[in-house]
């Protein structure tokens, strides 16, 4: 079994692509209980923001794997694999394990250095667990890539400026609109990214701010907390949209629907009351919430996230991402190393047990044919034989569990099971984790999926 990811993000495809395969809340169990049913797959997360879907599985095979995940992509986004298969990139074994630690990280974030991830890298391990679609591979690893993100934040600056998609699009909006101290702000949605919007709205010194939300009562319950803050807070009906709009100053929208919230039809309404006062319009849904058309309307700006991922790709990281890269490789490192390690504690178990066996069967064998040697005699040369033979054992077994932490180690347990004729199901021996030789680094799911046809067309002639 090997670690297999097969994601799209604002890396690899635009934002109408994106939307395409945005995985909702609801729709995650249903997805994880497809994957784990299929046959190559045992263990499964799925990461899923504003910017990225991803999927995390245990594989039986790489080109197995694959294609069970891409089916299940295919099929949840409504589009045919070679049309995703440019927008996918696949890491598989080490490579996998490297850009889970660099997301954790905040490195492959559309803002590099934004913490959010560590939530929802939380949330995403929590539902599949929950879900029962984890087992003790990918509980260890999604772990152990908190422990780097956190990591990562505390030994680095790559988060000092705070940044995150809410504050980079607040940012603009704050410039179109020239501050947005005393302003009056619609937000529509409740949920955590809301919640983010409303806290770095106070922040800017907002002036009031409306909150539309389906539930009404979470809608509530954001603007009581406003309010208990000394923010002038209040709600809307999601029915009473153009009149909310008519009276605000900024529109931010993030509900994690499917399908756009705010129409065309209902900001036109709004534009006809401002008295021609202009609209700003931030989008943060994935899907996007506010229809595309909007941004057409004569007075009205929209700010989506393919406006932020233009603007922010020709951002560069500094020296604290070189920091923060050097924390994830050498956090890598040492998770690979520990693994290798772990694989060859079967095979040394199966040693001292096959060496156990043999003094037992000598230690009767003398017995039968030295039946007269006195009970305190017979203890102590039972106790110099597993004595020697521990000594014997302890520096071959030690060394050979540091030999395989290294990059190529597990032959130095094909050599132990070859040298002592050990049983391989005794061993409990597994495929290695640690096949960067057959895929160095991160590549498109069309050259994974070129690759395995290649491979397979020479299997089959």
């Amino acid at each position: 079994m090997n670690l297999l990811t097969v994601g799209i993000s604002h890396h690899s495809a635009p934002v109408r692509v994106l939307e395409r395969v945005a995985i909702s809340g609801g729709d995650i169990g249903k997805i994880l209980d497809e994957l784990v049913m299929r046959e190559h797959i045992a263990e499964a997360f799925v990461i899923s923001t504003c910017n990225r879907v991803e999927i995390y599985a245990l594989a039986e095979t790489f080109h197995g794997g694959l294609d069970d995940v891409t089916a299940v992509l295919s099929r949840h986004s409504g589009t045919e694999v070679g049309e995703l298969a440019d927008h996918l990139y696949v890491y598989y074994a080490g490579a996998a394990v490297e850009h889970l630690f660099s997301v954790s990280a905040g490195l492959d974030s559309m803002v590099v250095g934004e913490a959010q991830i560590l939530g929802q890298l939380r949330q995403a391990y929590g539902t599949a667990d929950e879900r029962g679609t984890v087992g003790k591979t990918l509980h260890e690893l999604a772990q152990q890539a908190l422990r780097v993100g956190k990591r990562v934040h505390s030994e680095t600056g790559i988060d000092n400026e705070g940044a995150s998609v809410v504050s980079e699009a607040l940012a603009d909006a704050e410039a179109a609109l020239d501050g947005l101290a005393g302003k009056s702000a619609l937000l529509v949605g409740a949920g955590s990214m809301g919640g983010l919007t409303a806290a770095q709205l106070k922040r800017s010194g907002i002036g009031r701010i409306v909150i539309a939300n389906r539930t009404a009562a979470n809608g509530e319950r954001l603007a009581e907390s406003l309010r208990a803050d000394g923010v002038d807070a209040g709600t809307a009906d999601l029915s009473g949209l153009a009149d909310a709009i008519a009276a605000a100053d900024l529109l931010v929208a993030c509900t994690g629907a499917i399908g756009a919230v705010v129409t065309e039809e209902v900001v036109s309404a709004a534009m006809t009351v401002r008295d021609d006062r202009p609209l700003l319009c931030c989008d943060l849904g994935l899907p996007r919430d506010i229809a595309a058309e909007v941004g057409d309307l004569p007075g009205v700006t929209v700010v989506d996230l393919a406006s932020l991922q233009q603007r922010l790709s020709a951002k560069q990281g500094g020296n604290e991402s070189e920091r923060a890269a050097e924390v994830v490789a050498e956090e890598v490192r040492g998770y690979l190393a520990a693994q290798r390690s772990a694989e060859v504690t079967p095979t040394v178990t199966a040693l001292r047990k096959r060496a156990a066996e043999v003094v037992d069967s000598e230690l009767l064998r003398l017995d039968s044919r030295l039946p007269d040697i006195d009970e305190t005699t017979r203890e102590e040369l039972n106790r110099t034989v597993r004595r020697v033979v521990d000594k014997l054992l302890h520096s071959p077994t030690v060394r050979v569990k540091q030999l395989a932490s290294q990059p190529g180690g597990s032959g130095y347990a094909d050599a132990l099971r070859e040298l002592f004729e050990l049983d391989p199901q005794a061993a409990a021996v597994i495929g290695t984790p640690q096949a960067e030789e057959n895929l160095p680094g991160g590549v498109t799911v069309a050259q994974a999926l070129l690759r395995g046809r290649a491979e397979q067309d020479g299997e089959d002639r």
